[in-house]
Order: C-alpha cells, then structure tokens, then sequence
C-alpha cells in the first residue's frame, strides 16, 4: 500500500507520534498463539453442557414430545421442552420496529406448539458432557404436523401461504420515504413522466440473494448461576446490549447480571443479537442452579444463527439524454425470516438514506415493504442495507452508461457531488460532511491504468477472443458510525448512538482506558491505545485497555455498523481531554505557577516561557499520595466520557475490478482489483489494510461464491461448507489498495469508518466487471453469485451483439427470468452492448 498523500509523522493537534503509524496489534500474540481465553475454552466446576433439538419442518405443529428415552440416557441431568418453562424464560426482542403497526409474531427461545423454521428449537438436553447431551438429543421424539411453508420472498407477498396464520399476513411492515414529501427533492413519479417524454427511464429489479455470516468461531455461552451474580460469558458482539435484554425480558435485575465477551472470533453482524440458545443456557442455569455450556456445531450455525441481505430491489431511473439523473424510486421487497430480530427491520432501512450514493438526484422516493416466511430470521451482516443500496445504484449507473454510450465513470462524474460542494444536504435528507470523490476516482484510476485496460479490452472484443476482459466501477458511499441517538429516536430505533470511555491514571505511570465498545477482531486495544498515547503523552507500551465485560465496563452501547473508533474513539479523546483538565491545577500547584500559564506538550506540563515542567505521570502519582494539593481538589485525574455523535460519518472510495470471462465456460477470474478509500484520518494504517482486505473478500463473494439456498419445503440445501461456498486465498488475487485523505468534520480524530467499506463497494465493482465483459452478447445482468453456469446461460440466452430493437429495449436477466424495459423517446437505438 502506498499514500496518495505525505502523513506526518507527528500529529499537529495531539504533539504524539502514535496516530497515523504501523503498528502491529497487540491483541495478536494472544490470538496467533492459542493464549487466549475463548468461550468454549471456559470450564467451571459442575458444568453442565447443553444441546438443542431442532425441528426438521419449516412449519408444522408440534402434536407430542417423548422425553423419556433421552432422560434415561447416560450422564443427562433434565430434558426441557417448551411447556417446562414459565415466562421466567423470556422472548428474544424486536429493537426496530419501524413502524407503529409493524406486524411481528413473539419469538420464544423455544417452541411449544408450532414451528416456523427449520432449525428452529423444539427442546434443550443438560448432560454432564457435551458428547451425553448430543446423543441423549438424538433420542428425544417429537410428533409434528407440517404445514404448508412459504420460502419464496415473491411468493409470500401474495399471502396465499402464511408463515404465522395467526398474523393474517406476510406483510409485516411498509416504510416509506418520499423526497417531495420530505422537502429534500422532487416529486418522483413527476421526473419519471418528464423523463418517458424526453429522456430515459431505466427499469431493472435486482436480487439480493441470502447471504450466511460465517464467522470463524461458532457461537458460544455459558452461564454461571452460582455467584451473587448471574454470569453470562458470551461470543457476543453485544454484552451491554445483551444484558439488557436478559434483564428486561426475564425480571432478573439487571444489577445482578454479568456480561462477558472474551476474544470473539469474528461477527459480521451475526453476532449482533440475542440469540434462543443464550436465553435458553441462562434459563436452565438459573431452573438447576449449576453452570451450563452451549457451543453451536458449524451445521446448527449455519442453519439457525441469523442470515443476511435477502432483497428484491425493483428499480427505476429516470435521466436525460446525456445522462444526468432527475429521479430515482426504489420498491424494495426485504425477507425478515421467520422473525422480526433484534435490529432485523430496519436493515433495509438503512439502506434507504444510501440509494442516492455519492450523486445529486433531483427527486427520490424509497418504498420498503418487509416480509415474513419459514425461513431462518435474518438481521445485520457486514454493511447491513448499505451494501444492498450501493449494489443497486452502482449497477444501475453502469446501465445508465451504457444506454448513454459512455464510459461509466462519465456518467458518475456527471451526476456525484464535487468537492466543493461539501457539506452537501442529499436528497435523502443527509448531510454529508466532506469528501472528494474527484480525488479517489483519480488515483483509483491511476493505479488501475485504466485507459490501457480499457484499450486492452477493445482489442480483445476486435479479435473475438474467446476470454472476454471486463472492467467494473463502483463509487460508493456510506453512514458508519451509528449515529446520532435523537435522528435513531425519531426511526424508532430502541437504544441510543453514544458510547462510554473511561479513563484512569494509574500511581505507577500507566493507564487504563475502559471502553463500552467491544471488540471482535477490530484491533480496538491497538488502536484505542495509540489515540491515548498520543493524547495523553505516554508510551504507547503503557496503556492497556479493556473492555467486554459489563462489571468493568459499566456503560456502552458495543460494536457494529463500523462505529468504534468514530463514536467509541471519540469518548475515549474526551474522557482524555478530562484527565489533562483535572491534571491542570494540581500541576500548577506543583509548579507554584498560574493555570492560565501551563501548556502541555509530549507529556508534560511546562510553565510557558521557563524550563520548569512536570510529568502527567508525575501528577498522577502526586494525585494518588494526596500529599500536596490545592484545596478542593480530588485526589485523582481518573476521569470518563459520554460521546453522542452529531451526524452519522461517510467514508468513500472508488474500487475499480478487472475480470477474465471464459465465454466457453461461464467461468470468471479477478485479474486486478484496486480501492481507493478515503476514511478521513487513519489511525494505524496496517489495521486499515486488514480491514480493507477482509471487507473486499467478503463483498467479492458475494458476487461470485456466497448464497444460501432453500428448497420448496424450507430446508436449507446449503447447510454446509461443502454446498455454501466460501472463497480460500488460493480464489482471491492480491489487492491493491490506497487512501485520499478528507478529513471528518463531526469529530476531533477526523476519522471515518472503514470496517464495512470493503464489502460495501466491492460487490457491484465486480459484477460491474462481469456484465461489462458480456455487454457484446447482449446480457445487461447476471444474477448473484456470477457461478460459471449461470454466466454460460446468460451467455447463451441473451442474445450475440446487443439489442438494437428501437424505443423499448427488452432487459432480460437469463438466471432470474426478470424483464424490464429501457423507455427511448428521441426515436434512436440503444448504442449496444459494447461501448
């Protein structure tokens, strides 16, 4: 990786050298070694180990369990069903319901008398071991009637198949968001009118396909009922969120609740929720007074912990001749699964506030309309909705390009927010605080060498070369950094956007910075570390920081939607800032000089215009002996910070993607991949390029690899690795990655979120570059993944040399079966397929 622009080695504001410098993570020695402490590695005297029974139906009723085997069997101690519980055991909770006559079924932690998902728990075995509970498991018998089940998201909207009968619907909730409305733009269906009679409408419907967060470890609790305390270690991100939860659905004071999170391998939002088996282990800890485990196979995660994305996105863009857009309206259909999770319905929304992207669009309107089938829930993964609203723009932009005949990053140019621009109010109603598009697309495009590519390409389309070169754009933006707690009020969001840090000033010199922030992978205690170092003027050596536990990080609000460092990184300055002002006057006392005459510099107090000073460590250890201190001072500088951000944050970048499409084949290869992000102020650069580079695998296979399949009757064909594809490194290229630099407005670092930028640009950049190889064949989409069957097919069904017929352009997408129209009103044809 190299910089697009000189970084200081010193940061002008804070006078340390930490921020902006490579730093290996600390957390690493732990984690590469095996010195780390997992969940599952934890084992507590009398332990009991748990195992779920799941139901093999989509939907049935359950018309009888038989227990009596699996009581016998070796080693169990209790065999539990649904109707062994009182509400003692609580439901798993809806946060988001986005609107007020949103429809949502209660989610018990356990079934009692019907079904709604494969997968789904019918009873709970406690075994001396984890081996006695799965066999004993293995024997309960449970009757059931299947019901007819509703898979299909299409399907479902036509609430001929009901996942709850009880509901009378599929519809759970329709979310609206209208420019004209709103007073941020136009009126939408006005743009499109104008446009059929004299310009172009663009009319595509896209598919999200479900996608599984298989994180590295599977999730984990175990539950210790026998202190003054209920203790819940947790393979979490969440364990404020999560002892909340537990608290408020089960009447245990929350004051008695202990949440850990130790080292958690990987969430990507699937580990963002309150999960059955968590409420299950708390449950039967408290009914048998002993400590229970709970360690999910890699088939129960794949079936039954939350999925992601699974959208239809109908489409239309209403633009002029030469292709600047006067109006987009999106028609989202989104699949909640069986039921409404903790943030699961308004992911989509989320995703409304981006569809506008990086561009000006005159009038915009977003129709959400979410759904319910006998499907496993689905709720946040990497980029929750952010992702999905890029993919559609991003692919619709290259559409437009082509109807145009120009070069894709023209038509964005023509249409994005320059950087003079900033701050810019979107049409969504957003503001967005600074950027430069201009910039990252430049040296994107520098990097790339992208007219030689481009050129590359032409020569091979001359010579009809049977492997095809395709070149695809995505310019993305995002909101990370959720956000501020007013603005998530007033969408019925059920917490806040703050976070919590605490500060405290050791008599030895070190420091101990508590975060309400928690980590599962970010780098958070290398990261943290150098903002403190830097603030404060210790060695980077000396300050350690902790967090994931709820005793000793009382407050916080955790981790997700990249909201760490720009929210949680933010507390943590402020609760520094605090201890340098209670430092201040002691330091002044020492040196028997005024306040207003200190400065601080490297660490240190001095007297301005003398030589006279003294360490911040100096004054901590005076604060702690208490010996010498002005009247009315405390006898520490420990202090904390409470951060509500002002505005969401909005990193950008330009990615751009080369692919090699066998014709013959269908199959597909990355030959170069380049990302241009620009984060704002980076804090360690080399934890940035691991984020960048996990964030772009993850997006790329989506395009390519990843999907969750279910067949008619609601079981999961995909239920393992060897049908649910997961690329190795041996599939994925080397990235080339860089940074532009605009600083962030709404925060004193002027950083951005970067956790989930990768992912959020790199699925259109790469299908972008599979349908721009095909364009000469006619295909205008390929469904995701791009599998080399169903790039063969679109191949071979869409037709050689593009469509020439006139003013209504057939787009017809081979995999899906899904046809729209390109309305042409200047009496000419469309340019083809390969500009």
């Amino acid at each position: 990786m190299t910089a697009t622009e000189a970084r200081p080695d010193r940061s002008p504001e804070f006078g340390g050298n930490e921020i902006g410098r490579d730093r290996r993570r600390k957390e690493d020695a732990r984690l590469i070694t095996g010195r780390t402490r997992w969940t599952d590695n934890i084992t507590l005297p009398g332990m009991l180990h748990l195992a779920m029974v799941r139901s093999p139906f989509a939907h049935a009723r359950i018309t009888g369990v038989e227990t009596a085997a699996a009581k016998d069997s070796v080693g169990v101690v209790a065999v539990l069903t649904g109707a062994d519980f009182d509400e003692s055991l609580g439901v798993c909770i809806n946060a988001w319901p986005i609107t007020p006559d949103q429809k949502a079924p209660t989610h018990p932690p356990v079934a009692t008398d019907r079904i709604s998902f494969a997968g789904e728990i019918v009873a709970v075995v406690a075994a001396r071991s984890a081996a006695e509970a799965r066999d004993a498991a293995d024997l309960v018998e449970v009757e059931y009637d299947e019901l007819p089940a509703v898979v299909d998201l299409e399907e479902a909207v036509k609430d001929e198949v009901l996942a709850h009968p009880d509901l009378g619907t599929n519809k759970s909730a329709l979310w609206v968001f209208d420019s004209a409305q709103a007073g941020t733009g136009g009126n939408v269906d006005e743009a499109i009118a104008a446009a059929r009679d004299g310009g172009i409408v663009l009319e595509r419907t896209y598919r999200q396909q479900r996608l599984i967060p298989a994180f590295m470890e599977p999730r984990s609790v175990v539950v210790d009922p026998t202190g003054e305390q209920i203790t819940v270690w947790s393979a979490t991100q969440i364990p404020h969120i999560l002892r909340f939860a537990l608290a408020a659905t089960t009447g245990v004071p929350e004051s008695k609740i202990r949440v850990i999170a130790p080292d958690v391998g990987g969430g990507f939002g699937g580990k963002l929720q309150q999960t059955p088996e968590e409420m299950l282990a708390f449950a039967v800890a408290r009914r048998l007074g002993k400590p229970v485990k709970f360690t999910e196979t890699r088939s129960e995660s794949l079936m039954s912990a939350h999925h992601g994305r699974d959208q239809i996105q109908k489409l239309t863009l209403a633009a002029t001749k030469d292709g600047r857009v006067t109006g987009l309206k999106v028609e989202l259909t989104a699949n909640l699964g069986a039921y409404v999770a903790l943030v699961g319905g308004g992911v989509p929304v989320l995703g409304a506030f981006m569809f506008n992207a990086i561009y000006k669009f005159p009038a915009y309107q977003f129709n959400c309309q979410t759904v319910l089938t006998n499907t496993t829930w689905t709720d946040a993964y990497r980029g929750a909705g952010r992702p999905e609203a890029t993919y559609a723009i991003e692919r619709l932009m290259d559409e437009l390009a082509a109807e145009v005949g120009v070069d894709p990053l023209e038509v964005r140019e023509r249409n994005w927010i320059t950087h003079e621009e900033f701050p810019f109010t979107t049409v969504a109603g957003l503001e967005y605080d600074s950027g430069n598009y201009e910039a990252a697309t430049a040296r994107a495009k520098e990097m790339f060498r992208y007219d030689e590519l481009r050129a590359e390409q032409q020569a091979r389309r001359a010579s009809g070369d049977p492997v095809q070169l395709g070149i695809g754009v995505s310019t993305f933006t995002e909101m990370c950094g959720l956000a501020p707690s007013r603005v998530l009020g007033s969408l019925d969001y059920g917490a806040g956007g703050w976070e919590h840090a605490e500060i405290r000033m050791l008599p030895t010199g070190k420091v101990e910075v508590v975060t309400g922030a928690s980590a599962h992978g970010q780098g958070h205690e290398t990261a943290f570390s150098q903002i403190v170092a830097d603030r404060l003027g210790v060695p980077f050596e000396d300050v350690e920081i902790l967090h994931g536990d709820t005793m000793v990080a009382a407050k916080g609000l955790d981790t997700y939607g990249s909201r760490s460092l720009v929210v949680g990184g933010e507390a943590v300055v402020r609760a520094a800032d605090k201890v340098l002002e209670k430092a201040r006057p002691i330091a002044a006392h020492l040196l028997e000089a005024s306040v207003d005459d200190l400065e601080f510099k490297d660490g240190r107090f001095g007297v301005r215009g003398t030589d006279q000073g003294i360490g911040l460590t100096e004054v901590a250890a005076a604060a702690f002996a208490a010996h010498n201190l002005p009247d009315g001072v405390e006898a520490n500088l420990d202090s904390e910070a409470t951060y509500d951000p002002v505005n969401f944050n909005f990193p950008h970048g330009t990615h751009l993607c080369a692919v090699e499409v066998d014709t013959e084949t269908g199959e597909t290869r990355m030959r170069k991949y380049v990302a241009c992000d620009d984060i704002g102020v980076i804090i360690n650069p080399l934890i940035v390029s691991g984020q960048v580079h996990g964030g772009l695998v993850q997006g790329i296979a989506q395009a390519l690899w990843e999907e969750a399949v279910y067949d008619d009757t609601g079981t999961l064909v995909t239920g393992s690795f060897v049908d649910y594809l997961l690329p190795t490194a041996a599939d994925t290229i080397s990235f080339d990655i860089d940074h532009t630099t605009s600083p962030a407005t709404t925060n004193s670092l002027g950083t951005k979120g970067v956790g989930e930028a990768g992912t959020i640009a790199s699925t259109p950049a790469v299908v972008n570059a599979v349908v721009d190889a095909l364009r000469p064949y006619g295909v205008h989409d390929v469904r995701m993944p791009c599998t080399p069957e169903r790039v063969w097919r679109a191949i071979r069904e869409g037709g050689a040399g593009g469509d020439t017929t006139g003013a209504a352009a057939p787009h017809f997408d081979a995999s899906t079966g899904m046809e729209g129209t390109v309305d042409r009103t200047d009496g000419s044809s469309p340019e083809g397929g390969d500009q």
